[in-house]
């Protein structure tokens, strides 16, 4: 008999849901919100509204797409977190209440677990061991994967993400947002001319604090001597920006393979989509003789397919959640 899930993502401003067949991806669906680019940033009560709004036409068309009725699901699975609470809780009131009325299994998935097991939403997939690079708006980390459902850290931001790193740049130049996509598209038109500092952080974990502030430094400095330094150098910044981050994330990732000798190596979360740490993996991975996997640009960013295939191994563990289950912000 086939296992059917229906999955959700509501973690912040994407309303999403996905269908899985026996491990293979039938449906993703993304709803986004670009009610925040006026804000400069996700609000997280308008947020939470939208999903409101989105939740049932997006689960209706996933169904859909994937010629599946409600009726033939196996269970629904839902982002527990992290992420932000109010739209965390309508995702999961709309999971539980589906689950409870058809009478199938409920299942919780850690969102940063799911970007991880996105790689495995189609072929090629990586071997395990691996180990994989996530990073995101909020979170920068290595992870050491042993088996699908289980997962060791080696490593961690200290204080700020990559992702956060490149939206607070984007601010500082004026940019709209999010601004993680646009210094990656200025940035194929510079040269990484300027020279920003790498932050001395022992082991494998990271640090964006001190980056940012040097950022600002040097915006600073230099728009003071001329006051149209931003509009004439832009792509050059942005270029020099994108270089020193993908820099901090590769070094680290090259020590955390030459410790463990793994030469599986991924990378996931939204920051995945970054084409320069996409080429610039791609080349070290030549190098260093590794087995790369990039993940689509749908499977970067937040979507439901990853929640779909993390809740697919957690069914097969026998790993359901109740109908008290509820969404936390954060974990740990």
């Amino acid at each position: 008999m086939s296992i059917i899930i229906l999955a959700i993502e509501s973690s912040c401003d994407d309303t999403a849901a996905a269908v899985l067949r026996d491990g293979v991806v039938l449906s993703n669906v993304v709803a986004s919100q670009d009610v925040h680019r006026q804000y400069g940033g996700v609000v997280p009560e308008v947020a939470s509204r939208a999903h409101q709004e989105n939740i049932v036409p997006v689960v209706d068309l996933a169904l859909r797409n994937a010629g599946v009725d409600k009726n033939e699901l196996s269970a629904v699975a839902f982002t527990k977190g992290p992420g932000l609470i109010g739209s965390l809780i309508v995702g999961a009131s709309f999971a539980k209440a589906m689950a409870l009325s058809l009478g199938i299994p409920l299942i919780e998935v850690h969102h940063m677990q799911a970007h991880v097991l996105a790689h495995f939403a189609e072929d090629p997939k990586p071997a395990l061991p691996f180990l994989c690079l996530t990073v995101s708006g909020g979170h920068t980390q290595i992870v050491l994967v042993k088996k699908h459902l289980e997962m060791e850290f080696l490593g961690q931001t200290i204080d700020d993400a990559a992702g956060e790193a490149f939206d607070k740049t984007g601010k500082m130049l004026g940019l709209d947002y999010p601004a993680g996509p646009i210094i990656d598209k200025l940035a194929q038109s510079g040269q990484a001319v300027y020279e920003f500092p790498e932050p001395q952080v022992p082991g494998l974990n990271f640090s964006f604090s001190g980056l940012k502030t040097s950022i600002l430094y040097f915006i600073k400095e230099k728009t003071k001597e001329n006051p149209n330094f931003i509009q004439e150098n832009l792509p050059n910044i942005c270029a020099s920006v994108q270089a020193r981050i993908v820099s901090i994330l590769l070094k680290k990732l090259r020590k955390a393979a030459q410790q463990t000798g793994i030469k599986e190596v991924a990378i996931a979360g939204g920051v995945s989509a970054n084409s320069g740490l996409r080429s610039g993996l791609e080349a070290l991975g030549k190098k260093e003789a590794w087995n790369t996997y990039i993940p689509r640009f749908e499977f970067c960013t937040d979507n439901a397919a990853m929640i779909a295939v993390t809740a697919y191994y957690k069914y097969l563990n026998g790993e359901f959640a109740g109908q008290d289950a509820a969404p936390v912000a954060r974990f740990g």
